[in-house]
């Protein structure tokens, strides 16, 4: 097997060895396909194929460009992305090799010369936090196999975390980006709405889905990040000093009933950044957890109804949502599609309150509260317990009580998605039990390049190199 530290796992590292000529492309996709062949059992991708990628590394090598942008280098898409290269089947049985025209943010990746490395596995459907998937099995945490690497986005996180793959795309709804990078161990962005185009994701929700790099670094991020949004020439906006960063510590619903090592990690991520100078404001966001679970599956299940079909009829024709559902193998997700479509269904009139009425407040809380503290952004535990065991689906065990799985996990990271903020989740360190912790921070709508800079401002306190 290839040891990880053969090969470098960033992308400024890889653009500069191939520039120097250390390191071939097609080398190099040789090292990440013999990795991948060896970690199989991790159940990383659901679908490769190694010998295309080998042709499309030879081509970079030959026309001299490896190196310059993505020129020669591999992402790992989640399966709901379309890549026009690889099918898009949102892990989900009747959809199965299903290739359309790239999304647009395939199309500016591939545009700027990355590969295509594979598609992610994901929870069926993007409608869980585990990827343990009845359709495509389980993705397994690389720190501990016996753990959900979470989800929805989970089969890009342990590609990169394992070392597999140097960086990927996720989609995120209500932390399925943020989510699983901090249980992974590595940095993940969601972007203001509205920043990516969202043509070509297989959908949950049209006003909160999005498109988010998952990368080793903030850097990494942010350079993807600038080609996502089509701002390939966008200067880089540079934190001055740690004094000139003000956050907001929300402790009221974000803080609330953390696992112990959670809370403790969290606790030591705040010191070290406040002897680094950065400013903590101690204030709440006001009424957030009501206002969050007011919109929140009243928007999702209401538009994934209207959004699925749309998305079939366009792109999948022969597919019917009544298909979908009835092929759905994951008992979580099949459950969810019997209830939606029977009468289940979201009532237009409580989605309609929701949409219009409630997530308006709550964004307009987020603006109010960025204003009046007059802090950059808000830091909080990305979520309030580490990553729990294949399996536990349904309940997770939180402090000693049972609690339902999904709505525990996404606790921390779904108030942002519905407010559409920026958010972004660095790992901070590992429990006792060697499991990563992220922390995240949220910063005002589109005040994304922003939000970045200080992430990888804060990344150099939190000094996170452990690997898997």
């Amino acid at each position: 097997m290839t040891d990880k530290r053969d090969v470098p796992f960033t992308l400024e590292k890889l653009q500069a060895a191939f520039k120097s000529g250390e390191l071939t492309c097609e080398s190099y996709i040789d090292a990440v396909i013999e990795r991948a062949e060896s970690l199989k059992h991790l159940n990383a991708f659901i679908t490769v194929d190694w010998e295309m990628l080998r042709k499309a590394a030879r081509e970079v090598d030959q026309s001299g460009k490896a190196g310059e942008g993505l020129n020669g280098i591999p992402l790992c898409f989640k399966d709901n992305i379309q890549t026009g290269v690889l099918a898009a089947s949102a892990a989900t049985k009747a959809l199965a090799g299903n290739i359309s025209s790239a999304s647009v943010v395939a199309e500016r990746l591939l545009n700027s010369g990355a590969l295509v490395g594979g598609m992610g596995n994901m929870h069926e459907l993007a409608f869980g936090i585990t990827t343990n998937n009845g359709y495509s099995g389980a993705s397994k945490n690389p720190w501990n196999t016996e753990r959900i690497p979470g989800g929805s986005s989970g089969g890009v996180a342990v590609a990169i975390a394992a070392g597999i793959m140097p960086a990927g795309i996720g989609t995120d709804t209500g932390g399925s980006v943020r989510l699983p990078s901090a249980l992974c161990g590595i940095v993940g962005f969601r972007p203001s709405m509205m920043r990516y185009p969202s043509k070509g994701l297989v959908p949950v929700s049209h006003t909160r889905d999005t498109a988010g790099p998952m990368a080793n670094t903030v850097k990494d991020c942010r350079m993807l990040d600038a080609i996502m949004a089509g701002k390939n020439d966008s200067a880089i906006d540079e934190v001055a000093s740690f004094s000139s960063i003000k956050l907001g510590v929300p402790r009221a619903y974000f803080f609330d009933n953390l696992d112990p090592e959670v809370g403790r990690l969290s606790e030591d991520a705040l010191k070290k950044l406040s002897d680094a100078g950065v400013t903590l404001v101690e204030a709440d966001i006001p009424n957030v957890g009501e206002l969050d679970e007011a919109c929140s599956f009243p928007i999702a299940l209401y538009e994934f109804m209207q959004d699925l079909p749309a998305y079939l009829a366009a792109h999948a024709s022969h597919i019917s949502i009544k298909d979908v559902a009835d092929h759905a193998l994951s008992p979580d997700v099949s459950g969810l599609m019997a209830s939606l479509m029977s009468d289940g269904a979201m009532p237009e009139s409580v989605y309609r309150e929701a949409v219009d009425v409630v997530r308006p407040k709550l964004q307009q809380t987020y603006a109010d509260y960025f204003s009046k503290q007059g802090v950059d952004a808000v830091i909080f535990p990305t979520t309030v317990l580490p990553a729990a065991p294949i399996g536990d689906d349904e309940t997770v065990e939180l402090n000693g009580e049972r609690l339902p799985t999904f709505p525990t996990f996404i606790h921390n990271t779904d108030p942002g998605s519905n407010a559409g903020i920026p958010g972004i989740s660095l790992p901070i360190g590992l429990t006792y039990d060697g499991l990563p912790v992220g922390i995240e921070i949220d910063g005002p709508f589109n005040s994304d390049e922003r939000l970045l800079s200080i992430a990888e401002a804060l990344e150099s306190v939190f000094n996170f190199t452990q690997r898997p």
